[in-house]
């Protein structure tokens, strides 16, 4: 059944490329993931706040290398994308970024993003958020990006108010978490914003 709109974005948008290193702030990188950080991913989520929000965890080496070995077919089917944040002199992940749920003929997608405990406090997740929404929006052409969080997770409320995402309401009951169903935070940001 044909669109009676183009597309915002056309098929290959991301596929028809690498996926590219994104500098941020200060010195992160955003890269994408590789095999041997499979160790980290693994460590990452036997914390029990990724856990609680990312509402998954991990229980072997082998779990966390497939985790690791997603992002390459997601990046090819324009599905999601992911990097790993890593510190410009070092590069052990201290974190993750993505996009999920793209929809190129949209010209949308929402971010998820986590932060190892030993890197945080010291703003990762805004400065790779950052890093990321600008480059969806100034070199790939996204529209509008999204932020859904619990309304329990107020770190993750504070990342998206910190880059300019926008309140836009709360889905009840939308994210059913460990503890029961939460209501859902979302916050958007279009490339219009300022």
């Amino acid at each position: 059944m044909p669109l009676l709109v183009d597309p915002a974005l056309p098929d290959g948008t991301l596929r028809g490329a690498s996926q590219p290193r994104l500098t941020a702030y200060d010195g992160l990188v955003l890269r994408p993931w590789q095999q041997d950080d499979a160790g980290v991913v693994l460590t990452a989520f036997a914390c029990p706040d990724i856990q609680r929000w990312h509402v998954r965890r991990l229980d072997t080496l082998e779990e966390a290398a497939v985790w690791v070995g997603q992002w390459a077919g997601r990046w090819e089917t324009e599905t999601a994308a992911s990097w790993a944040v890593v510190d410009g002199d070092d590069d052990r992940p201290l974190g993750q970024v993505g996009l999920r749920n793209i929809s190129l003929a949209e010209g949308s997608a929402s971010l998820s993003y986590w932060v190892t405990p030993g890197a945080r406090g010291r703003s990762i997740a805004p400065r790779s958020v950052e890093a990321l929404s600008a480059w969806a929006f100034e070199l790939i052409g996204f529209n509008r990006l999204s932020i859904q969080h619990s309304s329990a997770n107020t770190a993750s409320c504070r990342v998206a108010e910190r880059t300019g995402y926008r309140a836009e309401g709360t889905l009840r009951q939308a994210i059913k978490h460990a503890d029961g169903w939460h209501d859902w935070h979302l916050h958007g940001r279009l490339r219009t914003d300022e």
